[in-house]
């Protein structure tokens, strides 16, 4: 497997959840972590700050750079990608994880929620890959991850919360378009999905959703570390599972992923 020693990774919203276990399992091998998130100050109702964040990173060996950011704002953007280049020589990889959530339907969606989830997943999304193009061109393997699944047309995925899964999807649009734009600039754009439900803050968007029925944020890690790894040239364009991508890898058991191993799991969105 390869080894991220020395790469420096951009990451939304990296204070918890996904982003952060990507930015610690990269910090395992030394690699350098600009932590782009919004909270900067302790939130009651949400475990973790950009300042958490970065002392877990620097205790898991790597080097941290916490920044305020709050993806919908293009200053704020265009400035945290250049004061990371700065501070580590460039960046090597983009994690497009931030995402904002409403499971509702058009009724019961209010407008500022539906700008939000524009905002934060389709219009941020594209405006942080674009602040950190420049940089991107420079590094040696460079790559793109989108936290976002297959595109799925399904009516289904449509039909309970229109508005969020237009949101999403706007991410993986993306995957679709700079895969294919980026291709001959040698930089590899991807997506990926966790295969069953993960035990983040998100899951109290969902109703029924048990801590017990998902898997913890290290498999889709474990999973973003072994595409990130990959030769940029060989591999873009992909709309990635966690499991299957381990599963490749040589792994069999994903017993330590549960967070109660033996319950059954709930498979994720957008997956049938």
């Amino acid at each position: 497997m390869g080894n991220l020693a020395g790469k420096t990774l951009f990451i939304t919203g990296a204070s918890r959840g996904i982003g952060l276990a990507i930015a610690l399992r990269a910090a395992r091998d030394g690699a350098n972590i600009v932590i782009a998130a919004k909270s900067g100050v302790p939130n009651p109702k949400l475990p973790g700050t950009i300042h958490t964040a970065a002392a877990a990173v620097e205790e898991a060996g790597g080097k941290a750079l916490a920044l305020q950011v709050d993806i919908r704002e293009e200053p704020q953007v265009r400035a945290a990608a250049a004061q990371a280049a700065e501070r580590f020589g460039g960046i090597d990889i983009v994690v497009n994880n931030a995402s904002a959530i409403w499971l509702a339907g058009t009724a019961d969606t209010p407008m500022k929620r539906y700008d939000l989830m524009h905002q934060v997943n389709t219009r941020g999304t594209f405006l942080v890959t674009q602040s950190c193009l420049p940089y991107l061109k420079q590094a040696a393997n460079p790559h793109v991850l989108m936290l976002s699944p297959p595109p799925n047309l399904d009516p289904k995925w449509f039909a309970p919360h229109t508005a969020y899964t237009i949101a999403k999807y706007g991410m993986s649009l993306c995957v679709l378009g700079m895969s294919a734009e980026f291709a001959p600039l040698g930089i590899a754009v991807n997506a990926l999905w966790p295969r069953t439900v993960i035990a983040t803050a998100a899951i109290g968007m969902i109703d029924g959703v048990k801590a017990e029925h998902c898997r913890k944020p290290e498999i889709v890690a474990d999973a973003a570390h072994v595409i990130l790894s990959r030769p940029a040239r060989d591999y873009t364009g992909h709309f990635a599972i966690d499991e299957t991508i381990l599963r490749e890898a040589g792994m069999v058991d994903f017993d330590n992923y549960a967070v109660q191993p033996g319950m059954p799991l709930l498979p994720d969105l957008f997956l049938d």
